[in-house]
């Protein structure tokens, strides 16, 4: 099992790597999920694949990916896009709820936020746990890197109970919610304990 972590800047040095993380995002939840997302060339993919925005990839050592995460800045701009908590926040997506949040989004370069989290479902139960910390330390990892001390998410209802078998300390900043599959919640990430 490997992890990469991948930017616009890397790319080149990763093949098809790219490519296959949006192959599985499709996977995950256009083909898995039913979820209504764009797609073109067997990818799902959306405004906030930018370079301003970074890619962890789990996958074996042919490329097959088999989970993923995306990481982007709170302080992105692209035309009258942010990030996709923000953009909800300020009516922009009809496909997720203004009041999200129970707070203003932030807006800090030291807080990052974290979408389009996946395992394929093709991932055996024998090794989902370790495919999970496999992306809870590359999240960890790259978002303090990235000079993230927070991250936001919209994450599952029952985030409590996996977060702190990850060793993740968060805190809901929204009501819980149903989005197209099932109940979802803005959670804040603490990173400031991680610095190690």
């Amino acid at each position: 099992m490997r992890t990469t972590v991948l930017s616009f800047e890397n790319l080149h040095n990763h093949g098809e790597l790219f490519a296959n993380l949006f192959r599985a995002r499709k996977q995950s939840f256009i083909v898995e999920k039913r979820w209504n997302l764009p797609e073109a060339l067997d990818m799902e993919y959306d405004q906030y694949d930018t370079p301003a925005s970074r890619w962890i990839a789990i996958h074996d050592e042919f490329g097959q990916v088999h989970a993923g995460i995306r990481l982007t800045p709170t302080t992105a701009k692209c035309g009258i896009y942010s990030y996709m908590i923000r953009d909800a926040q300020r009516g922009l997506l009809a496909s997720l709820p203004a009041d999200l949040l129970t707070e203003e989004a932030p807006v800090d370069p030291n807080v990052w936020e974290c979408t389009r989290v996946f395992v394929l479902h093709t991932v055996p139960q024998t090794i989902r746990r370790r495919v999970h910390g496999y992306m809870v330390e590359a999240m960890v990892k790259s978002a303090r890197e990235l000079g993230a001390t927070q991250l936001i998410a919209i994450t599952p209802a029952n985030w409590p109970r996996w977060y702190g078998r990850c060793g993740l300390t968060a805190t809901g900043v929204g009501p819980v919610m149903y989005i197209d599959d099932g109940d979802y919640q803005c959670v804040k990430i603490d990173l400031a304990s991680k610095l190690h």
